[in-house]
């Protein structure tokens, strides 16, 4: 590569490599990395920008249940879910928020040299209780001097008008985020895995939390049974809102709404001459962010149970930092990534083994993402 300033004249700096009098440097090196690295908006780099410095996480289990747990609509559970309702590292139910908080960072205080933490409410379904009983909680966490953000775990189903109302008003001390668990978009597959609800109650949700100024972080998981790889990166499309076609009536038959979407492409007609007429929309409410989780074969789950039968096939690492890149590339800029791995507890996994290696995945992510050319 050559300067193209015409009075430019060309020598070595201190470090050896090319340099111009014109400060344009010729770094072949650099300009490689450059061309191949792909850049995503980690949650990292989000919380320095947004706070000046990272915040951890703390893991607090309020003692709820869940709808697919209770007998609203079933009693096992989701089918890939532990007993603990992901809340494998949380603290004990019994103590107090304040207690967790402070158990959670004694833990921590060793390998984090932060000031301030994220009061995570992960385990079950944490909006699934009456408001006063939410309020009570959710205030003991915002109010602790060290918590910066409270974010909440929930279903899409569990978020009553009432309830939207209380995280909006809890937002105006300090910043609220909602976490939805998705999973997936195709309904075959959401039926399989026991979601308990259809996909235009996940729009619907969007909707009204970011109507509220909520802040949303949708959950995807990747490598569900039956899912090709291309029906996981649907599922990450619909989450950013990127070109999904919908028929409009049937969403709003399923129990969805028309509401907050504006159209883009108008009378698409089905190629199964049926008659019935699509509409391609682009949600205005899209969600903030996006936890991509790698499927885990948990100890005393009915996934574990297909997955001894060989009913399904995990992931293997390559293929599954393969689709992470393909993914990530499909997000636009400023939607920040919450998470492109996950951690599966050692003494409940089953599959896939190497998930329990966390370093490895992330270096081999990593080394992915630098080298990813679309």
């Amino acid at each position: 590569m050559k300067c193209r300033q015409v009075l430019c004249v060309h020598k070595n700096d201190q470090r050896g490599l090319p340099h111009c009098t014109c400060d344009c440097f010729v770094r072949q090196s650099s300009l490689k990395v450059e061309k191949h690295e792909m850049k995503y908006d980690s949650l990292n780099r989000y919380l320095q920008d947004a706070f000046g410095e990272k915040l951890y996480k703390i893991a607090i289990n309020a003692g709820f249940t869940c709808p697919n747990r209770d007998g609203t609509l079933g009693t096992r559970g989701c089918i890939f879910c532990s007993g603990s309702g992901s809340g494998d590292f949380a603290e004990a139910s019994s103590l107090s928020v304040t207690e967790q908080i402070e158990k959670g960072k004694a833990r921590v205080e060793k390998k984090f040299r932060g000031s301030r933490y994220i009061a995570y409410f992960q385990a079950f379904t944490n909006t699934y209780a009456p408001v006063s009983r939410l309020r009570e909680l959710f205030t003991e966490a915002i109010h602790h001097p060290d918590i910066a953000v409270l974010s909440v775990a929930t279903r899409p189903d569990c978020l009553p008008d009432e309830v939207v109302a209380l995280l909006a008003e809890l937002n105006r001390v300090k910043p609220v985020w909602v976490e939805l668990g998705l999973q997936t978009i195709h309904e075959k597959t959401a039926e399989y895995i026991r979601r308990g609800y259809s996909l235009p109650v996940y729009d619907d949700a969007v909707m009204r939390l970011k109507t509220a100024g909520l802040s949303v972080i949708t959950h995807v998981i990747l490598g569900l049974p039956g899912e090709t790889p291309e029906m996981m990166k649907a599922t990450v499309r619909h989450v950013v809102q990127i070109s999904e076609t919908y028929d409009r009536k049937e969403a709003v038959d399923r129990g969805g709404t028309d509401r907050g979407y504006r159209r883009v492409k108008c009378q698409k007609t089905n190629p199964d001459n049926s008659g019935k007429t699509e509409v391609q929309r682009r949600s205005i409410y899209t969600p903030d962010g996006i936890k991509l989780q790698l499927l885990h074969v948990l100890e005393g789950t009915d996934l574990a149970r297909a997955y001894r039968n060989g009913e399904f096939e995990v992931m293997t690492l390559d293929q599954y930092t393969k689709l992470v890149c393909e993914c990530l590339a499909l997000l636009p800029e400023g939607f920040v990534v919450h998470r492109i791995t996950g951690d599966g507890p050692k003494r409940l996994l089953i599959a896939p083994q190497w998930s329990a290696d966390k370093k490895r995945v992330l270096n081999s992510l990593n080394a992915a993402i630098r080298a990813y050319e679309p």
